[in-house]
């Protein structure tokens, strides 16, 4: 099994929530419905900046949309990364 060397975050590839805001607009909701619904207003920007979450913040979304986290979030390869 090959052990991923710890590098800094976006090296490897990052997360994309580009999705997570996709469903929201569909539904006619904004960032402001997951702050009003328990989501801190810090992780909305994290979330919004495709920056680090915790598993439980993506668990807390997921309950709160009654989605899966394959329908808020996705793996976007590094493009530097796969240009050498």
């Amino acid at each position: 099994m090959n052990k991923i060397d710890k590098k800094p975050y976006g090296y490897n590839g990052y997360i994309s929530f580009n999705k997570l805001f996709d469903i929201l607009d569909k539904r006619g909701l904004n960032k402001q419905y997951l702050r009003n619904n328990g989501i801190h207003s810090n992780t909305v920007v994290k979330l919004a900046n495709n920056e680090n979450v915790s598993c439980e913040v993506i668990a807390n979304v997921c309950k709160l949309l009654d989605v899966q986290p394959k329908q808020i979030l996705e793996y976007i390869p590094d493009m530097k990364k796969t240009l050498k």
